[in-house]
């Protein structure tokens, strides 16, 4: 079964998805940060570590290897459930190689757009592959092929990195992310919501309210 992550650094919104019973983790990334109005890593994935339980993605600043490393050590210091996100770069595959041997090595590379970055950081020891397909699909491209492609290339080799669905704008991404075989999906919360609201289940709802009534007086 496919794994729903929210993409948020907002709590409240980890809090409200965690009710729903239905949340298996969470992304955040300097951005998510930045519109959540913290610049309190720490203490931020903390408290969401503390709502779901889950995998909890936080992100490095550095962009060179040892930069990395040093704040992934720290990273992933805070809780079991802490992933440390490295983007896919040269400087990125040469901290994941050195993070993957770790007993606590729990990697998630991010800013993937092709399937050959896929396969990098797959070889470097990632655990899960970040793939933006939303990104992709505003510049014309086909995020979901790439999606499609990296698992399919995971499916032959025997890959045990899992893919990830990024960069998720609407439903038919989830649908689609679905269908192309990907392990996880995050998603921001208006998202969410957007999967469960139908107006026909409200209209439908509303007419057995209604009959309901006439029945009961």
């Amino acid at each position: 079964m496919a794994l729903l992550f929210l993409d948020t650094a907002d709590v409240n919104e980890v809090r409200e998805a965690a009710q729903w019973g239905i949340l298996d983790g969470v992304t955040t990334n300097p951005t998510l940060m930045m519109r959540a109005g913290t610049a309190d890593l720490k203490t931020t994935t903390l408290e969401i570590v503390d709502i779901v339980r889950g995998p909890v993605s936080a992100e490095v600043i550095r962009t060179d290897a040892a930069g990395m490393i040093e704040e992934a050590r720290e990273i992933l210091s805070w809780s079991e459930h802490v992933f440390v996100k490295i983007p896919c770069t040269v400087e990125g595959l040469k901290a994941m190689r050195e993070i993957s041997r770790w007993p606590n090595g729990r990697i998630n590379a991010t800013l993937i757009f092709s399937p050959t970055q896929a396969y990098l950081a797959a070889k470097a020891g990632a655990t899960y592959v970040s793939i933006f397909v939303g990104r992709m699909d505003d510049a014309g491209l086909d995020g979901m092929e790439v999606v499609r492609q990296t698992r399919a290339i995971f499916d032959q080799y025997g890959f045990p990195c899992k893919v990830l669905a990024a960069s998720i704008r609407h439903t038919a991404h989830v649908v689609g992310a679905l269908l192309a075989g990907a392990d996880i999906l995050t998603v921001p919360f208006s998202v969410l919501q957007q999967m469960v609201r139908s107006p026909f289940t409200d209209v439908g709802l509303e007419r057995f309210l209604a009959d309901w009534r006439k029945v009961a007086g």
